[in-house]
C-alpha cells in the first residue's frame, strides 16, 4: 500500500492530492483502452486520485475510459472535466455537463472547467456553472488557459470569485506564468493545475535535467515534477499509461530538491523577466 499523498485545499474546501493523472490522448484507439483503464485504476491505488479529462479529448472517448475505470470506485476519485468554449453558453454548459456525466457514468463531477476563453460571455458561463453546482451536478468549478487579464475579468462578473482552479500549461521549459499569473493566483489561494508538466516528454533529454536527476538517483521526469511540486498551490497532472512511470510520477512527491539544485534549474531554464503571453498546447 502507498503512503498517502499530501493534499491541497481548493477554495470552497475540497481536498485534492498534490499530483494527479491527465488523460489527454486516452480513448483515441479502442485497442489501447484496456491499458488506459488499468492506468487510471493504478493511479487510484497509488493515491493519485485526481483524474483529469475533458469532453474534447478523443471526442468524449477519454471520459468513457475514465468512466469504465471508475465503475466500482467512483467514491475514491476526484474527477475533473471541461466544457468546450463553443458549448459554454448558459444552456450549452448545462447540456455539455449532462453529456459528460453520461459518458463518465456518474451523477456528479468534482470539478468542471471552462476549457479556454470563447465567444460566450463569462457571466453566462459562470451562471451556468453556479446552476450546476446548486443542483449537485458539480461540486466546484474553475477555468483553464486563463491569463491574468482573463482572471481579472472573471473576478469582475457575478460569482466569478468562486473559481476553484486555473489549469494551464506549466513546466520547466514554459515558466511564463511565474511572472504574473502564478503570483496572482497564489495571492487569492487559487491552485494552478499544471498540464503537460514534462512537456510531453520533450524535457527529458535535457542534459542538465539528466545530470541533476542522477545525483538524486531519480529520473529526469521526477525532477521536472518535483520542481513544480516545490511551488505553492501547484498541482501537476502528468499523463501516462505506463504503470512504472505512474509509480515514478507518484514518487516525485517525496523528492526534495536542494536550493542549490533549484538554482541550477533556474540557470538551465531561466524564469521570465517580463510578461509573456500565456502559452497553450
Amino acid at each position: 500500500m502507498h503512503d498517502s499523498i499530501a493534499t491541497i485545499t481548493l477554495p470552497g474546501g475540497l481536498h485534492v492530492p498534490t499530483i494527479g493523472l491527465g488523460t489527454w490522448m486516452m480513448g483515441e484507439h479502442k485497442r489501447h483502452m484496456p491499458a488506459e483503464i488499468d492506468a487510471v485504476r493504478h493511479a487510484l491505488d497509488l493515491g493519485m486520485t485526481l483524474i483529469d479529462t475533458a469532453e474534447m479529448y478523443a471526442d468524449g472517448a477519454s471520459e468513457t475510459v475514465v468512466g469504465k475505470a471508475l465503475k466500482d470506485r467512483r467514491g475514491e476519485a476526484f474527477v475533473v472535466s471541461k466544457v468546450l468554449p463553443w458549448n459554454a453558453s448558459l444552456d450549452g454548459t448545462i447540456a455539455a455537463c449532462d453529456r459528460s456525466l453520461q459518458r463518465l457514468g456518474t451523477d456528479y463531477l468534482d470539478l468542471y472547467l471552462l476549457h479556454w476563453r470563447g465567444e460566450h460571455p463569462l457571466a453566462d458561463t459562470v451562471a451556468a456553472l453556479e446552476t450546476l453546482k446548486a443542483s449537485g451536478k458539480i461540486r466546484s468549478w474553475g477555468v483553464s488557459n486563463f491569463d491574468t487579464e482573463d482572471m481579472e475579468e472573471l473576478f469582475s462578473v457575478p460569482d466569478g470569485k468562486n473559481c476553484a482552479v486555473n489549469q494551464v500549461l506549466y513546466n520547466l521549459s514554459r515558466r511564463g506564468i511565474e511572472y504574473d499569473l502564478l503570483p496572482w493566483c497564489q495571492e487569492r489561494h487559487i491552485p494552478i493545475m499544471a498540464y503537460s508538466p514534462i512537456e510531453q516528454g520533450r524535457l527529458l533529454e535535457h542534459p542538465e535535467l539528466i545530470h541533476i536527476a542522477k545525483a538524486y538517483q531519480a529520473t529526469p521526469a521526477q525532477v521536472a515534477l518535483a520542481f513544480l511540486l516545490e511551488r505553492d498551490n501547484v498541482i501537476p497532472i502528468p499523463k501516462t499509461v505506463n504503470l512504472n512511470r505512474l509509480r515514478e510520477n507518484r514518487d516525485a512527491v517525496d523528492l526534495d530538491i536542494t536550493d542549490e539544485d533549484l538554482d541550477r534549474l533556474d540557470a538551465a531554464f531561466p524564469p521570465p523577466s517580463r510578461k509573456v503571453p500565456l502559452e497553450m498546447l
